[in-house]
């Protein structure tokens, strides 16, 4: 991938910085930032270091790891994928990696998988959840809410979903409120940006509405959901399972409580923010950002 972004910025000088010490060894120097990483963040002290700096392009949607007071104050645009339908129309990886999620906690994939490696041969162990039938809420019925809801009709599930933003509403989806979302569904799946209006969404309340054993996949932000919230729905057993590629406090998460719990218990499964990482992706969007990176030096 880093050959593909040096060919595509051929003619400019491009210097690669991974960790926050390159980042602040090379930021100074650098006109331009292409972040397709999202593991340094750009804090106000860190950016007021980068003098010469007229653009950050993110090959994400996402661009909550970026002080975006900061840029503004500056003039500094911040460019992500956020609002470029016709390319994330293209980009399935997230919503496939959601439902794999989905489908992993119902049937206990987790635990299976390590019962037959340590030696067990038990099906009556891990029981599985038959998903026709059953209800999937989302939370945030967008680009992949609406890729999940078609995935849920080729299992005939019914699906109903909130989101106060989504204009038109799409067809295959129940519009219904929150609370219904929460007191309805078998299976929520959340897919929102983080935004002050989304941080902690899903507080306390709102994880107490769910049904008992339902399974939560939140492949969003880790700040949408109260995750002491869920940790303790998780311990209780009310919820059946959790499937998460995101987590408040990552990329440091050694010592996270979540991760700690899913060290020990089968009915959390965690992923490292993985969901719309593949090279295919990957490859379409680091070439569309390029292009901004080069239009935006040149204008």
């Amino acid at each position: 991938m880093l050959d593909l972004v040096e060919h595509e910025l051929d003619g400019m000088d491009v210097v690669f910085a991974i960790d926050p010490e390159e980042v602040d060894r090379t930021l100074p120097q650098c006109d331009a930032v292409l972040d397709a990483y999202m593991k340094v963040p750009f804090t106000a002290e860190r950016l007021a270091t980068a003098k010469k700096l007229s653009v950050i392009v993110t090959a994400t949607t996402g661009s909550d790891h970026i002080d975006t007071a900061a840029t503004a104050g500056r003039g500094v645009p911040v460019l992500t994928l956020r609002g470029q339908t016709e390319l994330l129309s293209k980009l399935t990886p997230a919503a496939e990696h959601s439902w794999l999620l989905l489908l992993a906690c119902a049937r206990n994939l987790k635990g299976a998988i390590d019962h037959v490696q340590e030696g067990g041969w038990d099906r009556n162990l891990f029981p599985g959840v038959m998903l026709r039938g059953t209800t999937l809420g989302l939370v945030g019925c967008g680009r992949i809410g609406q890729m999940m809801a078609r995935y849920a009709s080729a299992f005939d599930m019914n699906c109903i979903g909130y989101d106060p933003h989504a204009d038109p509403w799409p067809d295959s989806i129940q519009r219904v409120s929150l609370n219904a979302v929460m007191e309805d569904s078998d299976f929520v799946s959340v897919h929102v940006h983080l935004t002050p209006e989304t941080t902690g969404l899903l507080g306390q309340p709102e994880l107490d509405r769910l049904k008992s054993g339902a399974v939560l996949v939140n492949t969003s932000r880790g700040a949408v959901v109260d995750e002491t919230a869920l940790l303790e729905a998780l311990s209780s057993g009310r919820l059946r399972a959790a499937g998460l590629d995101v987590l408040t406090g990552e990329p440091d998460t050694a010592s996270d409580p979540l991760v700690e719990y899913a060290r020990t218990h089968d009915n959390l499964l965690i992923t490292p923010h993985i969901g719309g990482f593949s090279p295919g992706a990957l490859t379409t969007v680091l070439r569309f950002s390029c292009g901004r990176v080069k239009d935006a030096l040149e204008d």
